[in-house]
């Protein structure tokens, strides 16, 4: 995330935190994308679209950059990869951030789309 990541909790708490905030961004950018879109003729796909490859890295591209590193990155000395992990917060459940991450801005997008989107295609 974005922000500084000391005040969330440890474990499937802080997931649940990671995913509520990754469900506001999807919200928020979904509304956004929607009216904006709406001015451009757009589909309710591709401000679907949008708004989660949007909101997936806004909410969770430093979760995901670290995730990859840590399974893939060339770690050349014992002390670097320590560094690097001192920088990331609970890396034992960073998978589980992710994931939440990821359903967290597909439910805010699917609530946006409830709110906003779904009244204009049934009139």
């Amino acid at each position: 995330m974005f922000f500084d990541q000391s005040w969330m909790g440890y474990g499937i708490v802080g997931a649940l935190e990671a995913g509520a905030i990754a469900l506001a961004i999807g919200l928020v950018l979904f509304v956004l994308l929607h009216l904006y879109g709406r001015t451009q003729g757009w589909s309710l796909g591709i401000e679907v679209g949008w708004a989660c490859v949007g909101g997936m890295i806004l909410a969770g591209g430093s979760d995901m950059w670290n995730l990859v590193y840590f399974n893939y990155g060339r770690v050349q000395s014992l002390q670097l990869l320590k560094v690097r992990l001192a920088e990331v917060h609970d890396p034992d459940n960073l998978g589980a951030r992710v994931f939440f991450e990821f359903v967290g801005v597909a439910v805010g997008v699917f609530i946006g789309w409830l709110l906003v989107a779904r009244r204009r295609s049934s009139t």
